[in-house]
């Protein structure tokens, strides 16, 4: 990943509106922790240590990582995707941290004619060289907003007339019985934790991927398949237009 060092360059590059994926800073107090804040950029506060691992440079205790894609804005473009008369499918990633499994994702993503990725701007994956090179270059293709506020954004969705489907195994409801033909932003959660409880709670569908082994849970990377061929399925079957 890209990055920039130094109080005065970190600080140009927030005025400048560059795409900044984390700042990392030393003084949870500086200028640059401030401004960063104010501009809701992720930031991190870490010992000098941490920061020489990354430079041995002068960085005055400031080192910004630079994202490796422009980030859109969700309120943009949802209403663009209404206005062109396409069937929104929205893909909403709430606490993806494994480059490896967002990368696979991405790339499920790109091929099943999802319009965007929704991620937080916080706890989550950032979009590196090594995320876009797990994805096969999807992620160059494909829209990634990111979100200061998760549950705000599934909200805007819903209230735009986006049908919420959280995929969940809380639910008794088989994956294959929801109804994906209408505008849709389909949630994944973490491995381990899941789906946040706020989010789970505005859910409008809960579906479910059955299990028959021993182990309570799929790969997130493969659940999010199984969930998103589902949609292409349907929407072919009812002779909808993928993109």
């Amino acid at each position: 990943m890209d990055y920039i060092y130094g109080i005065h360059s970190v600080l140009e590059a927030i005025d400048a509106g560059r795409t900044i994926d984390k700042i990392y800073v030393k003084n949870a107090r500086s200028e640059v922790a401030q401004r960063a804040r104010a501009a809701g950029i992720p930031l991190q506060v870490v010992p000098d240590e941490r920061l020489n691992r990354i430079t041995r440079k002068n960085h005055q205790g400031v080192i910004a990582m630079m994202s490796a894609i422009e980030y859109v804005r969700l309120d943009s473009l949802l209403p663009s995707l209404f206005d062109e008369g396409v069937l929104p499918f929205i893909l909403v990633l709430d606490g993806i941290t494994d480059v490896r499994n967002f990368g696979a994702i991405a790339r499920t993503a790109e091929c099943c004619g999802v319009n965007a990725i929704v991620i937080p701007a916080h706890g989550s994956v950032s979009v590196g060289a090594d995320a876009i090179k797990t994805s096969a270059g999807a992620l160059n293709h494909i829209p990634v907003c990111r979100e200061d506020s998760l549950s705000k954004a599934v909200k805007y969705l819903q209230e735009s007339g986006c049908q919420i489907v959280a995929s969940t195994e809380k639910s008794s409801q088989n994956y294959t019985t929801a109804d994906y033909t209408t505008p849709l932003a389909l949630v994944m959660g973490a491995e381990g934790t899941g789906i946040s409880t706020d989010i789970l709670r505005m859910a409008d569908t809960r579906a479910a991927i059955p299990m028959f082994g021993n182990i309570g849970s799929l790969n997130v990377g493969v659940a999010a398949g199984v969930m998103m061929y589902e949609v292409v399925r349907q929407r072919l079957s009812d002779n909808l237009e993928i993109i």
